[in-house]
Parts: C-alpha cells; sequence; structure tokens
C-alpha cells in the first residue's frame, strides 16, 4: 500500500519548504480524508522548473525507443495499482469504482499507444532536399528538417478526470513522447490520487533510467502563476474553465519570451436534432440524449449543453419527452464543493434570463446536482447572447427551437468555437440540409453523425481540440496522437555533414523510418 506523505516532487526527491498544509477531502461526505500535503514554495516552484530545464538535453537526446520504454514502464505501473488506490481515487472524486477502472484503463493505453508513436518514428516529421549544385541561377544547398521538443511543459491537471487528464493524463503523455520533462501541478480534489500516479510514473522512471528532472509535481493554490511565469517552462497544457485557461494564456503572452499555452477550457456542443429523426425515432432520441446529458453527472467537457431542432408538433413532442426524462434523473454527487457551486451559479444565470424558460428537473438542495432542462429563444444564439454560449459544467442542456432552414444556419453561425457538434438525421435529412457539415466544420473540432459526443476515442485520428473558446489554440488536440504536436518544433540542418547529423536524418536512415526525399516519400537509404 502506498503511503501518502504529501510531500513536492522535485528533481527525484520529496520536498516541503513551507508551512502551509492541504487537506484532502471525501467528495460524497465532506469530511477531511487523513492526508496533509504541502503547498509548494515559490523556491519549490523554481526547483521544479530548474530540475526540468536540467533534465531536458539529456532527456531529449535519448532515442525514441527508450523514451518509449519508459512511457511503457508507465503503463505497467498504472495498471498494477491495487483496489487501495481505487478506492482513494472513489472517496476523492465520488466517482464509482467501475468508472475509475475504466479511467486507468484508457490512461495506461495513452502511454502505450505515445509508445507506438515513438516507435513509428513519423513524430519526427522528417524531410531532406538533396543539394543541386548544378542549378541555376544559384545551386541548392543540402537541406534537412526533423522535429525536437520544446522543453519543459507545465501540465495543469484537470478536475474532472483524476487520472486520464491528470498526472499521468494526455499532456504529460504527448510532453514526455516529445522529449520535454514535465512540471505537474496537482488539482486540488485529487490530491491523493495525484501522489499515487506520480509513485508509479517515477517508478517507472527509475526502472528505465530516466533522468531525476523528467517528472516533478507540485501542490497548492496560486502555484500556476509562478510556474507559467518561470523562464524554464517552454509551453503549457491545461484543462480547466474558460476563466483559469485564459488567465494563464494571458500570463504566458505577457513574458518577456511568450510561450504557447494549449488550454481546453469551454464548449457547450450543440446537437441538431433534424426533422426525419424525429419522424422515425423520436423516442430512442430522447431517451439516448438524456443519457449523454446527465453521464457522469454532466461533468464531461464534452457534455451536450445545447439542443437545436426545427419547429413542428414532432419536435415540441421530443422536446416533452425530454423534460419528463430529464424530471426522472436522480440527483448525483458532484466532483467537490467548488464544481457544485458552480453549477448552482450556471443555472441561476439561465434561471434569471427573460428570454430562457425552465422546463425541467428539481431544485438544487444538499450535495448532489440535479439535472436541469430549459429552453431559450433562438434569437439569443443569434445574437450572440453570452448567458446561452456559457458552459454550465453539469447534468443541463438547452433547448432552442428554430423556425426553419435559414434560421437554424444563422443560430450555427453565431455559435462559439466548440470540441465538438452533433447532427442527429436520416438520409433524407441529410439531403435536405447539406451545408451543415461545412457550416458545422468552420466552428468545431469533432462532427459526430448519429452518435453523442461523451465519449472520446484515443486513437491517431481523434481531433480533442476547436475554435476558441473550446480551446486556445484550434491547430491541436489534447486526445489522440496528434497530440505530440503541441511540444515539438521543427530544426533545419543546412550542408551537415553525415556524421554531425541526428539519426533520423542520416543518410542511411538507420531508424528505418519514412522520410520526404525531394517531395517523395522514402524509407530508402540515401
Amino acid at each position: 500500500m502506498t503511503q501518502i506523505l504529501g510531500l513536492n516532487y522535485i528533481g527525484g526527491r520529496r520536498s516541503a519548504a513551507g508551512g502551509l498544509q492541504l487537506q484532502s477531502v471525501d467528495a460524497s461526505s465532506g469530511e477531511p480524508l487523513p492526508y496533509g500535503f504541502s503547498q509548494a514554495t515559490v523556491e519549490e516552484v523554481d526547483a521544479a522548473a530548474q530540475a526540468a530545464a536540467a533534465a531536458y538535453p539529456a532527456y531529449r537526446s535519448l532515442s525514441a525507443e527508450r523514451r518509449a520504454q519508459f512511457l511503457d514502464a508507465i503503463a505497467d505501473e498504472l495498471d498494477a495499482l491495487d483496489d487501495g488506490f481505487v478506492a482513494v481515487v472513489c472517496r476523492e472524486t465520488a466517482l464509482p469504482a467501475a468508472r475509475i477502472q475504466g479511467e486507468r484503463a484508457r490512461t495506461s493505453g495513452q502511454m502505450r499507444l505515445f509508445a507506438k508513436v515513438l516507435r513509428r518514428g513519423d513524430f519526427y516529421g522528417a524531410r531532406i532536399d538533396l543539394p543541386l549544385p548544378a542549378r541555376q541561377p544559384l545551386p541548392r544547398p543540402d537541406l534537412r528538417q526533423y522535429r525536437i521538443g520544446l522543453g519543459p511543459v507545465a501540465v495543469f491537471g484537470a478536475s474532472n478526470f483524476p487520472l486520464a487528464f491528470s498526472t499521468a493524463g494526455g499532456d504529460t503523455a504527448a510532453a514526455l513522447a516529445a522529449g520535454c520533462p514535465v512540471v505537474f501541478k496537482a488539482h486540488s480534489g485529487h490530491m491523493a490520487t495525484a501522489e499515487w500516479v506520480a509513485d508509479a510514473l517515477i517508478r517507472a522512471a527509475q526502472k528505465t533510467g530516466m533522468p531525476a528532472g523528467v517528472f516533478n509535481m507540485i501542490y497548492g493554490g496560486g502555484v500556476g502563476e509562478w510556474l507559467v511565469k518561470h523562464p524554464a517552462i517552454q509551453a503549457v497544457g491545461f484543462t480547466g474553465s474558460l476563466k483559469g485557461g485564459r488567465a494563464l494564456c494571458d500570463m504566458a503572452a505577457a513574458r518577456p519570451q511568450p510561450i504557447p499555452v494549449f488550454a481546453e477550457m469551454s464548449s457547450i456542443n450543440p446537437v441538431i436534432v433534424l426533422p426525419q429523426a424525429l419522424a422515425v425515432r423520436t423516442e430512442s432520441v430522447a431517451r439516448d440524449l438524456t443519457a449523454s446529458v446527465v453521464q457522469g453527472c454532466g461533468q464531461f467537457c464534452t457534455n451536450p449543453g445545447l439542443v437545436i431542432g426545427l419547429r413542428s408538433p414532432q419536435f415540441s413532442g421530443f422536446v416533452a419527452q425530454l423534460a419528463g426524462l430529464i424530471a426522472d434523473q436522480p440527483a448525483q454527487t458532484m466532483l467537490n464543493a467548488g464544481t457544485l457551486a458552480s453549477y448552482g451559479k450556471g443555472l441561476q444565470k439561465l434561471l434569471a434570463h427573460a428570454g430562457i424558460t425552465h422546463l425541467a428537473g428539481r431544485a438544487q438542495q444538499g450535495n448532489q446536482a440535479q439535472p436541469q432542462l430549459f429552453k431559450a429563444d433562438a434569437r439569443l444564439l443569434i445574437q450572440g447572447d453570452e448567458v446561452l454560449q456559457e458552459e454550465v459544467f453539469g447534468p443541463a442542456t438547452v433547448v432552442v427551437e428554430v423556425e426553419g432552414r435559414a434560421q437554424l444556419n444563422e443560430a450555427l453561425n453565431g455559435l462559439h468555437g466548440q470540441l465538438t457538434a452533433t447532427l442527429i438525421g436520416e438520409p433524407e435529412d441529410f439531403a435536405q440540409f447539406p451545408e451543415l457539415t461545412a457550416l458545422l466544420e468552420q466552428k468545431v473540432g469533432r462532427i459526430l453523425l448519429n452518435g453523442y459526443p461523451t465519449g472520446v476515442e484515443v486513437c491517431d485520428s481523434m481531433v480533442h481540440g476547436g475554435p476558441y473558446p473550446a480551446t486556445s489554440d484550434a491547430r491541436g488536440t489534447s486526445v489522440g496522437t496528434l497530440a505530440i504536436d503541441r511540444f515539438l518544433r521543427p530544426v533545419c540542418f543546412q550542408n551537415y555533414p553525415d556524421h554531425l547529423l541526428p539519426e533520423p536524418l542520416k543518410n542511411a536512415n538507420p531508424l528505418r523510418i519514412q522520410r520526404l526525399v525531394d517531395g517523395r516519400p522514402s524509407r530508402e537509404a540515401l
């Protein structure tokens, strides 16, 4: 059984330089758990960033195979965590054991997937343009490009995924795969969970001979600003609120050396229900949509917070069914008191809005969240009303009824950037509304057809990102193997002799990777 020490992880050692202690809390009862954690001091944050910077030259110089072995070892250590670990996560988050076990499998699976990326070698992006000494009017030099890790990365743990988006989650996995040491800021909602996972990660680092500062972890409120402003940090990964993400973006931009922040922040994930779908399967759509809204107490960044349909008797009947189903849903315990309070504030904004009507859901009572359904005037979307655009993080959704095709397109054009959008329809619907896909791909990172967004597959083709405010940079993703791109940058070598080139660019192609040679893909030696 792991002993929870509550000390910061800095350069392979544990540290408690400050006197302030933080307390872990049982999410269901609100009672303190028997674990205390040492708030990091500014000196400890500096030491953690410096440890990552010291580890960077050695870590980035390791072969892709060595880094892949490290990631595989992390996955093995995560899978080996026992029932005591699962019990701790359940107490800190109020999430059921089955959810935690599934999330752990996803977390270790992410690590193994990035290990495959490293062995595959395409992340290098190797490009070679051979010299053309006889070219007129000027010869072309020998030019070769590949990608390297940016440097130390600060990663902020998410509240809603204590494993998959936290200590050893997707941002950490992508950064480590790219050759970037990590300084992780543990989320206050599950600090004991973070310690169990950090211990597993450190064991993996020691078993595979990684540099001591390859992974560091700090606890505490207010430490994020020190971390983002530290000159050693070269990029930031964040999953959380729009307010928090925007604050980090502003800090990073104001540095003497600005750095990129890859923040996943706010999304209401519209679901568009088209007429023919309602004509043939109203009940199943209402049932499945309700299940998606309340899944995990609505504590998913892909929770469907907006439902759009065209005015008709069928859509009115659908809304009535949806209201009945929402009203019948039981209350659920949220991740922590702060999440519940935020949910309550979001509901109050909707309830107080003159253009929004409450359709279903019992009043909030005690420490559990009640599912809710609202209806809003379509003109609010068209006019860009901020209340309707704000994510309400919890089991609530808003129905919008539009007058016809033109108003539907206007409403969608009025949407801010989103992680996902969903089309529920039949073949006749897609023939009648052919413009929707082209319109939505300008607004979102992932478009679903006849599915529901609360499920994100970890694979090569997944995009979990989108235009602002869904994310701070729509060119990336925080899920899937493309996530590694956020922490890489290109370097070009001109007229370098072969023996001085990095392995991916040598003439013999010792890694046997595919490269772009004079504009053509090739695995051959030169």
